[in-house]
């Protein structure tokens, strides 16, 4: 099953060179935007305020670092080969191969284990963080990196790694983020300071 989805993604995308070079555009931009994102929203936290941008960061990194842990931990019991290697009539579009495991995906999982951190704690900005890393696991299958199967398990270790650091390590978290704002906060007051007057005088 999971080789039939993929063969037959796979086979339709072989002939429409100009969409797989656009996906193929996604694979590499689409992780930095992810990442750059969730540090956005502890500088989007306003200095002084409930930090809870703030824990979404530090929640969501570390889910991420313990997702691609667990992957390692993984794909090192289950060894499942790339698409490309175990079918060599695959396609690969634009993106080169890798020598890792193929189960379960590292993008998937660390992308999800990121968008579940962040749903945890703020659904609406969760939903638009669950639709990028959806887009990115989805996007590993298109261009010929990962199987369906894949991508499916790196959803669940990433929601298992958000839930793991959630419930259990809130508390050490809220700690480390109230030690770092106090070195960031100094540094980004300036700004806010600016933003919020210019934002009163448009008012006036």
């Amino acid at each position: 099953m999971d080789w039939t989805i993929f063969h037959l993604v796979n086979e339709h995308l072989a002939g429409h060179p100009a969409l797989t070079e656009e996906m193929a555009d996604f694979t590499v931009w689409s992780v930095p935007v992810l990442a750059i994102a969730t540090c956005c929203l502890w500088l989007l936290d306003r200095p002084g305020n409930r930090p809870r941008g703030k824990m979404m960061t530090a929640s969501a990194l570390t889910a991420a670092g313990l997702a691609l842990a667990v992957n390692q931990v993984i794909g090192h019991i289950v060894v499942r080969e790339r698409p490309t290697v175990a079918h060599p009539a695959a396609h690969l579009f634009f993106v080169p191969s890798s020598a890792d495991p193929s189960f379960p995906s590292d993008h998937a999982g660390a992308a999800f284990a990121i968008a579940f951190a962040v749903l945890f704690l703020s659904r609406r900005i969760g939903w638009g963080f669950i639709v990028m890393a959806a887009a990115i696991a989805v996007d590993r299958v298109m261009v010929g990196l990962h199987y369906p199967g894949d991508v499916v398990g790196g959803l669940l270790v990433g929601l298992f790694s958000a839930w793991i650091v959630m419930r259990f390590g809130r508390r050490p978290l809220e700690r480390i983020v109230g030690w770092v704002s106090a070195v960031t906060d100094p540094v980004m007051r300036p700004a806010w300071n600016v933003l919020s007057r210019r934002g009163r005088t448009r008012t006036v």
